[in-house]
């Protein structure tokens, strides 16, 4: 690995300083979304138990133990319980709407550097053929193998920025994925509290 860095070039070094920072921001995310991500029918169906007994006190504080949005637009519509359905239904719309950029923080940046990676890649090819271009006017004779030489340094870049960019956009749609997830059972659970709370203001 040292000597392809040395083969490459300064750019190497941002090619591996951006891949290092890819890794480090998906897996942050990874993890965070896999921790937001619950089971919410098992979720909903202890809250229902505790408001039942007509404990909401203790339905929010279990909603607050619950990491993820789930349990937070939950909490908005228990709060407003006692409201117009119009006012429960605009809680929980307001909840959802903060709860999404905290999922999609940090995907903006995963995806300007998996495109950015392939560009310095390149970069760094033209950098070695511009190297190469005056090595050929310094150098006579200009041997085969000094040639296979400078094409293999103006290669390297490009090879690995490429190879550095296809785990990057792979992970960033493992991650929309894993949103999209989590945003349906938001909107499920959001829509199965309505109806409860509604059904039980009624009867």
């Amino acid at each position: 690995m040292l000597q392809l860095i040395n083969e490459g070039g300064p750019v190497m070094w941002a090619l591996l300083i951006a891949s290092a920072l890819s890794i480090l921001v998906f897996f942050e995310r990874f993890f965070h979304l896999h921790r937001a991500q619950i089971h919410s029918a098992d979720f909903l169906d202890g809250l229902y138990n505790v408001l039942r007994r007509g404990n909401v006190v203790e339905a929010v504080t279990l909603c607050e133990d619950v990491p993820g949005p789930v349990a937070q637009v939950v909490r908005s519509a228990i709060l407003r319980a006692d409201e117009s359905p119009a006012d429960i239904e605009e809680s929980i719309k307001q909840c959802g709407l903060a709860e999404i950029p905290r999922l999609e923080q940090g995907l903006t940046l995963l995806a300007v550097l998996g495109r950015i990676l392939p560009m310095l890649g390149f970069l760094g090819t033209l950098l070695a053929l511009l190297r190469m271009q005056g090595l050929i006017a310094a150098t006579a004779p200009f041997t085969e193998n000094l040639l296979a030489a400078s094409m293999h340094e103006a290669l390297i870049t490009s090879a690995f920025g490429i190879a550095a960019a296809i785990p990057v956009f792979a992970g960033y749609a493992i991650l929309v994925s894993r949103i999209e997830s989590i945003v349906l059972d938001m909107e499920k659970a959001a829509g199965d509290i309505h109806q409860f709370l509604l059904q039980r203001k009624q009867g």
